[in-house]
């Protein structure tokens, strides 16, 4: 009876060379197909910039008006507000659902958990989506110019009417459960703000 060791000896070694050129070569081609797979759960350099801080320049934003920028696919607003706004903000705050910004689905930064929620008083920079549904609200609105807002000067939602101060808070009663985001961002200079990124603020 041939023992286990004999059976080994007489493998030929042509078939054995098969056996292991066959099995790199397998793995060859598993490295091989699996590389564009895991590849893809790096970041393309599209990818990359579409999530990147943008700088805004805020020396051409005159009082009153707001520009609009776009970070990580999503409108963000820059308004400068006038003092007239900034009052006007302050008449709102037993009337808005979250006048200190403490709720946590969007979570506001510390800097900007104050009544005007920004840094700086007289610029807000809050993302332009309404947190009900994601729909775009419009303005800002001058006080009187629209029924849904009243004597209020704010934004509008007109897909399913929720309002907001020009702090970007949500009056209470309406669709919307959270005041509208306020990204994180720093200022770089007097006139240049960086959106997306807070580090070292």
């Amino acid at each position: 009876m041939a023992s286990a060791s004999d059976a080994q000896d007489a493998v030929d070694p042509a078939r054995r060379a098969a056996l292991v050129t066959t099995g790199v070569v397998g793995g060859a081609g598993v490295v091989a197909a699996a590389t564009p797979f895991v590849a893809s759960f790096t970041p393309s350099e599209r990818a990359k910039a579409a999530g990147a801080p943008v700088e805004v320049d805020l020396s051409d934003i005159a009082p009153g008006t707001m520009k609009t920028v776009e970070w990580r696919g999503k409108p963000v607003w820059v308004l400068r507000r006038t003092p007239e706004m900034i009052a006007a903000v302050k008449k709102t705050d037993g009337r808005v659902a979250d006048p200190e910004s403490k709720r946590a689905a969007y979570p506001t930064p510390p800097y900007a958990r104050n009544e005007l929620r920004s840094i700086k008083p007289d610029f807000l920079i809050v993302v332009g989506i309404c947190t009900h549904l994601g729909c775009s609200p419009v303005g800002p609105m001058a006080a009187g110019s629209n029924l849904a807002l009243g004597d209020d000067m704010g934004f509008l939602c007109p897909c399913h009417g929720s309002t907001f101060d020009l702090a970007g808070r949500v009056f209470k009663d309406k669709p919307a459960p959270d005041n509208l985001e306020v990204p994180p961002h720093k200022y770089l200079s007097e006139t240049l703000v960086l959106v997306g990124d807070d580090s070292k603020a």
